[in-house]
């Protein structure tokens, strides 16, 4: 099983731009992010694979994506 990259998508791959990983990883305090004022539908939450529940944030593309179809 692959380690989940907090950094990226967990549905595609991409960059998921979280505020709270930058914070995390440069040590700095955390901006406010995106998905803070976000609604994630149950659609959406279905698309993340189960290891990476939790470990990866989905990006605001594939939220709004979802949201769409």
């Amino acid at each position: 099983m692959n380690t989940p990259d907090p950094n990226r998508c967990p549905i595609c791959h991409e960059p998921n731009l979280c505020a709270m990983e930058k914070a995390k990883a440069t040590g700095t305090q955390p901006e406010r992010c995106w998905c803070m004022d976000a609604v994630f539908t149950p659609e959406v939450m279905d698309l993340v694979p189960d290891q990476a529940k939790g470990k990866a944030c989905v990006c605001a593309a594939c939220v709004a994506k979802v949201k769409i179809e």
